[in-house]
């Protein structure tokens, strides 16, 4: 049963207000709907720079390449795409655990790191990132890509965040941010809200779950706003890095 205190208060749901008990039920719908296309999606979302702006995630994170323990958390880790990565550039020791509310996601996740041989050296479990199950300074790194702005409450996934993670781990967003370049920002836009969901009809038979990814972006906190969340949570030296001219930001900070 639904809390009535969530009941009450209000969140977005794109552009659209909803009760704050509602929204993970309907965002699940949405990546229900697209967990078998979740990295075209990805690639119609950002024009194939995610795969970049990935590659520059896992560069910081630095993975050790011996044989030393380094467990990663990747929280909305869904089809296992930085949990993959981050096994590939790191060595033996490294172990990863793909983190998603969504059962969909974990199984295309779980298909495709048994796939690339990494089965053994990943743990799948479904969960809320809001309430993260494992204890205090488990982990050496915890990340999140793309999914942070479909929590819906994202300060409690962010002190969840900094709380299993080992003094001196890191904690890394990778999410898309606003446009600081104003002729970019106006194409950003028309690309956005014309092009996405057009292709989405295309590709996968149904624009709306586009259109509602497309519309989560521009409620997302800007870059300041969520690296003070990120200090609010107890995190330390939090710095963000725009890419693309801002239509993504990777954020990172420290349990110390």
């Amino acid at each position: 049963m639904t809390d009535p205190a969530s009941r009450a208060e209000t969140t977005h749901f794109g552009f659209e207000d909803v009760a704050l008990g509602d929204k993970q039920g309907r965002v699940n719908e949405v990546f229900h709907g697209v967990a078998s296309r979740y990295d075209l999606m990805n690639d119609l979302m950002s024009g194939g720079l995610h795969r970049a702006w990935k590659s520059a995630l896992i560069t910081e994170l630095n993975p050790p390449r011996s044989a030393r323990r380094f467990r990663l958390l990747d929280v909305a880790g869904g089809t296992g795409d930085i949990a993959l990565r981050t096994l590939k550039a790191g060595g033996q020791g490294v172990h990863a655990t793909l983190f998603d509310i969504n059962p969909s996601m974990l199984e295309v996740g779980r298909q495709r790191t048994d796939a690339a041989g990494f089965g053994q050296r990943v743990d799948i479990v479904e969960g809320n990132a809001e309430e993260l199950p494992f204890p205090d300074a488990s982990f050496e790194a915890v990340t999140i890509a793309f999914g942070l702005r479909n929590v819906p409450r994202m300060q409690s996934a962010l002190d969840e965040a900094r709380r299993v993670l080992v003094p001196g781990g890191r904690f890394f967003c990778l999410e898309f941010s606003k446009v600081d370049m104003p002729v970019l920002n106006r194409v950003y836009d028309l690309y956005s809200f014309k092009v996405i969901p057009g292709l989405g009809r295309m590709v996968a038979g149904d624009g709306e779950p586009y259109r509602y990814l497309v519309e989560s972006i521009r409620r997302f906190p800007p870059p300041e706003e969520l690296a003070q969340m990120m200090r609010r949570a107890g995190m330390s030296r939090v710095s963000y890095t725009p890419f693309t001219g801002g239509i993504a930001a990777l954020h990172s900070g420290w349990r110390l």
